[in-house]
């Protein structure tokens, strides 16, 4: 026979430890099991009508799973602040200090490396690292391309400025792991505006291509012309990525009537999709590279 499912007033909304709920002779080791509850780490549970995020499970990690002294961190820290792409049954990154036995735990994954008091804040009630140590344990953790996506948005939001990357990486200097913060501080940049673009930029370099400029404003006698997502302007050459949005037909017809513009200025447009970014790269950096070429010649 199935468990009944009996929700207690005092749990319905709530995240809460099993065990202690047990304890108070709310519910009993059955009803927990049942549709009522949802499991989010072991011994802690969640009313299942209650929406489960990044953030909700952070704070359940927090209170209820990591010991004293360990952090919420990486790419849960930059989602914390509002500046990640975490999806909400995504692993939470907890960094542990060195010397501390911890997990493996479910859900986590466990990270573990020197703790200063300077490394941490408090966020939400909840201990998280400030986001320039953030940063440094992003280029750790993550290949060059994934950790400079999530810098850009911290760079951004303005959570870290560009100086403080560039001392960061000085006082790091000999360090382990000090090279790969200083990849991705020369890669990062605050002006790409998604996911996709950070990418989309940092591959082009990585692949030994010109620089671009992000959010490159075109003007003509001092008139707005148009804003593109990569260019080289000296060579009127600019990159644009078609995302999701370009399904919207309204949006596509101003976009398509602004790039036209760019066009009689004698600009040259390459567009990248999603698809086009995923499966045939190599064939857009060949037409990008054949376009800076033919303008290096013609300039």
């Amino acid at each position: 026979m199935a468990t009944s499912a009996r929700r207690p007033p005092q749990l319905r909304g709530r995240v809460f430890r099993g065990s202690r709920a047990v304890a108070r002779g709310l519910l009993t080791r059955g009803e927990l099991r049942s549709r009522a509850w949802r499991p989010v780490f072991r011994d802690v549970y969640a009313d299942a009508q209650l929406t489960i995020s990044h953030r909700t499970r952070c704070q359940a990690a927090a209170r209820w799973v990591i010991p004293p002294g360990a952090v919420i961190a990486g790419r849960s820290a930059a989602a914390l602040f509002g500046a990640g792409f975490s999806g909400d049954a995504d692993p939470l990154d907890v960094l542990v200090p060195a010397g501390l036995r911890f997990g493996p735990v479910a859900g986590l994954v466990v990270h573990t490396g020197e703790i200063t008091e300077d490394d941490v804040l408090s966020h939400a009630g909840m201990p998280v690292t400030t986001p320039l140590r953030t940063c440094w344990d992003l280029a750790q953790w993550l290949d060059v391309e994934e950790a400079t996506v999530v810098v850009d948005r911290l760079l951004r939001q303005r959570l870290v400025r560009a100086d403080q990357l560039r001392e960061l990486t000085d006082r790091r200097r000999g360090a382990r792991g000090w090279k790969r913060l200083l990849r991705v501080a020369q890669l990062a940049d605050p002006g790409a505006e998604s996911a996709q673009e950070s990418r989309l930029r940092v591959r082009i370099v990585l692949a030994g291509l010109p620089r671009p400029v992000t959010q490159f404003v075109v003007e003509r006698d001092g008139r707005f012309i148009a804003r593109v997502d990569l260019a080289w302007p000296e060579l009127k050459i600019a990159v644009e990525y078609d995302g999701l949005w370009h399904d919207d037909p309204q949006q596509l017809h101003r976009d398509r009537r602004r790039l036209n513009r760019l066009l009689g200025e004698d600009w040259i447009v390459l567009h990248v999709t999603a698809k086009r970014l995923r499966d045939d790269f190599d064939g857009f950096l060949a037409e990008l590279r054949q376009a800076l070429r033919t303008r290096t010649r013609t300039r």
